[in-house]
């Protein structure tokens, strides 16, 4: 949205700041200057020149020989690029040692051998606008007035210096799409008076019966629809200050109806068309939606296929004579022999307008308004009343009432303010009174809302707000909070960071992901991190099931399954690191896996697993680091049961169990995979299913106060059978020792070679101690024992003597 200055002070006639500061104002307000430029300024040297012959270069066939009579009745060649010139057109020159507004210097030259003495200007050459295409024609919109030959543009065109603002205007700002919106924002934020000049003239006086009849079909696509008849028109050119701005403002000027049109909608932003009432049948306006595979001829010479979707202006034979909002048709379009014109102003529907500007791929300035939400109030009266005013200026018109029908308005309910939450979203401390003059002064009216407590106390603090015709975007207290900032000011907003209910900190499971990752580095392993991705065979080369998960567009071909196990990725590193003569490693690696759904399950079952890999340990060694573990987590009722498990030795593997529920497996891999993977050496083995143990009970750990007594050791070795675990024979020494018993440790693991099979030899170290005296030899025995005893029935072990 273009804005001019001079336009501007007509609705704030206090308005005296500097630019800069009325640019930086505007951007502060939402209304980001883009470029901000001064046009309008003299044009020395650049003069009325009037075409007296035309001829093609001799040597160029995109140039032409243009001689020009500059006032001295002489003919002055001037070589051209440009071919929308006739004979006898009137047109800017630009003589000889002038300078153009963007700095270039006209001097003699000569172009394939023909001298050029000047340059014929196109608009954008002079600062007139943004039309570079061809030669501005000075005379093509007022063909009949006599140009002074040799006079300077500047003072024919009655240019004046002006300040030119280029602004974003965002989608949720209806109101900026207007002179006057711009201008209500910017007064309400400097603290001068706004008002509208042009209703200080009064209205144009009616003069005429109507004649017309008009009708709402349907409506949920017009909410309103004005219109009256005015008679007595001479289409002509428009007056020069009105081209001007039009032509600031990106416009081209075509006559003087439709230049006002054109104008009145820049100025207050509300669209209007005018029609040639000779050319509508019935004198009958109506608007409905179209019918499908209804044709329409618009004003851009196009002939467009509607659909339901659209909506029309049909005339008395319901025949189409406009789209609804967007652009009117050419069968109705205003000729130089119009006499008699009706001019309509209506308000559409916003979401029906922009739906139809998707379907026809036709944008244009009167729907890039009613798309946003246009004013549906006492604007359109004022716009229709401020077209024929300026219609005054050309000819001598003659109006007539104006008629109104009306079809579905939005709400105007209004809306409730909590000064609290307002402050509380925007970080300010402002008062409900505050709150009100800020809105009341860009046009919104409020009134407070006097509430009681639960003790009978007045309170002040909540109002409410009737939102004006011209913001249909505003409908609820966050909308209304955005305008309290922008017009309060977000700088003068003080920075705050936001604070919420909660802090942030880490969820119990991470940090309970955080501390068992502590506990391996200082248990000297290294975290790997593989990539999920395995390839067909890798879990048949682990000994695992062959069934995962496909992917239907992996990275790399030849990884196109989603791992069901950590084991697979853990011996490639194991056998990579021993190819390269690493031998001790201890990894460990936290990773999701991700195992086959149930059938009513759309996503994979995606589970956090915790894997532990030594190569060159044992069973007994990672046992350990299990119990580590468990021990400093606190896991509830860790305990091993021997069994077969996929991938692992037959002889040296367990299920672990947390809180009675299985959470993993531990080991030695089974030889035959190491063989798989070219590994030469044993590899103990750990995978548990952590989330499901973090996601449970852990960390409930029991303080007891250190004994001042000493402690009794004793070492029992037992022959076990090969089928019993030493967790289990733990466990019986822990259950028989009770609280006397502080430590168990299996500190030796033989198997001897002899007759006798399936028999192993396990060595424990056991503590005793007493929080409340010393043990004696007899107690110490009794213990001992009982510990013995414990272990001979439960697990079918013996003494070795």
């Amino acid at each position: 949205m273009k804005v001019l200055l001079s336009w501007l002070k007509e609705f704030i006639p206090d308005l005296d700041h500097d630019p800069e500061e009325i640019g930086e104002k505007l951007s502060a307000l939402g209304l980001a200057v883009e470029s901000m430029e001064v046009v309008g300024n003299e044009l020395p040297g650049v003069v009325v020149g009037k075409i007296l012959d035309l001829r093609p270069h001799p040597n160029a066939e995109r140039i032409q020989l243009v001689d020009v009579d500059l006032g001295n009745g002489e003919a002055t060649q001037i070589c051209c690029g440009a071919f929308n010139m006739q004979i006898g057109d009137f047109i800017p020159v630009a003589t000889v040692g002038s300078t153009l507004p963007d700095g270039m210097e006209i001097a003699q030259r000569k172009l394939r051998g023909e001298l050029s003495n000047g340059m014929c200007c196109s608009a954008s050459e002079i600062g007139l606008g943004d039309d570079s295409d061809g030669i501005m024609i000075l005379s093509e919109n007022d063909p009949d007035r006599e140009w002074d030959i040799g006079s300077s543009v500047s003072d024919t065109l009655g240019l004046e210096s002006d300040i030119l603002w280029d602004l974003e205007v965002n989608a949720n700002r209806p109101d900026a799409m207007s002179i006057s919106g711009v201008a209500r924002d910017l007064a309400a934020s400097l603290g001068l008076p706004f008002k509208f000049p042009m209703d200080l003239n009064g209205n144009p006086q009616v003069t005429l019966e109507a004649g017309i009849q008009i009708e709402i079909e349907d409506p949920t696509l017009c909410g309103r629809f004005l219109a009256c008849v005015v008679k007595g028109i001479t289409v002509g050119p428009s007056p020069q200050w009105l081209q001007n701005r039009l032509i600031h403002l990106g416009m081209r000027p075509i006559n003087n109806v439709v230049d006002i049109s054109n104008y009145v909608m820049l100025e207050l932003g509300q669209p209007n068309h005018t029609y040639d009432l000779h050319k509508i049948k019935g004198s009958r306006l109506g608007t409905r939606r179209a019918k499908v595979g209804e044709r329409l001829l618009t004003l851009d010479g196009l002939e467009r296929t509607l659909s339901e979707i659209d909506g029309v202006v049909v005339d008395g034979d319901d025949n189409p004579v406009g789209i609804a909002g967007i652009m009117g048709g050419a069968s109705s379009e205003i000729s130089e022999s119009t006499t008699e014109i009706i001019i309509e102003v209506a308000w559409w529907d916003p979401p029906s307008i922009s739906r139809s500007v998707k379907n026809l791929n036709l944008m244009s300035e009167a729907s890039m308004r009613f798309r946003r939400g246009a004013d549906y109030g006492i604007n359109m009266e004022r716009a229709l009343n401020r077209v024929v005013e300026l219609l005054s200026e050309t000819c001598e018109p003659e109006m007539s009432k104006i008629l109104e029908t009306n079809g579905n308005l939005p709400d105007t309910s209004p809306v409730g303010i909590s000064n609290e939450r307002v402050n509380g979203l925007l970080g300010t401390l402002l008062t409900s009174e505050e709150m009100m003059d800020l809105l009341q002064s860009i046009g919104f009216e409020s009134q407070e809302v006097i509430s009681k407590d639960e003790d009978e106390n007045s309170s002040a603090n909540n109002f409410q707000v009737i939102v004006p015709s011209w913001r249909w975007d505003t409908q609820t207290e966050t909308d209304l909070a955005e305008e309290i900032a922008r017009t309060f000011g977000y700088e003068r907003i003080e920075r705050t960071i936001p604070r919420g209910p909660f802090t942030g900190q880490l969820s119990r499971f991470q940090k309970g992901r955080r501390t068992v990752r502590q506990i391996l580095i200082g248990a000297g392993c290294d975290e790997t991190m593989p990539m999920p991705f395995l390839a067909p065979g890798d879990l048949e080369n682990a000994g695992l099931s062959s069934t995962a998960i496909s992917i239907s567009n992996p990275l790399v071909q030849e990884e196109s399954l989603l791992r069901t196990s950590l084991m697979p990725g853990q011996l490639k590193i194991i056998s990579y690191n021993q190819s390269h003569r690493i031998k001790k490693l201890k990894f460990f690696e936290i990773g999701h896996v991700y195992l086959p759904s149930e059938d009513d399950q759309l996503l994979p079952d995606e589970r956090e697993y915790l894997s532990i890999s030594i190569a060159g340990g044992d069973a007994t060694e990672i046992v350990a680091i299990l119990d580590m573990i468990s021990l400093t987590m606190a896991f509830p009722n860790m305990q091993l049961k021997q069994q077969e498990i996929e991938g692992l030795h037959p002889g040296r593997s367990a299920q672990v169990f947390v809180a009675g529920q299985e959470r993993g497996a531990v080991g030695e891999i089974d030889p035959r995979v190491l063989r798989n993977y070219g590994i030469d050496d044993s590899v103990a083995w750990l995978e548990l299913d952590l989330g499901s143990i973090l996601a449970g009970p852990f960390g409930k750990k029991k303080y007891t106060s250190v004994s001042k007594y000493p402690s009794s050791d004793i070492d029992l070795a037992f022959e076990v059978p090969d089928d019993t675990s030493s967790a289990s024979v733990a466990g019986c020494l822990r259950k028989a020792g009770g609280t006397y018993l502080k430590e168990v440790q299996l500190f030796d693991s033989y198997k001897a070679d002899t007759a006798n099979e399936g028999v192993r030899s396990l060595a424990y170290s056991l503590r005793f101690q007493s929080d409340v005296g010393t043990l004696t030899d007899a107690e110490v025995s009794e213990l001992r024992a009982a510990c013995i005893s414990e272990v001979e029935q439960k697990t079918n072990a013996k003494l070795r003597e």
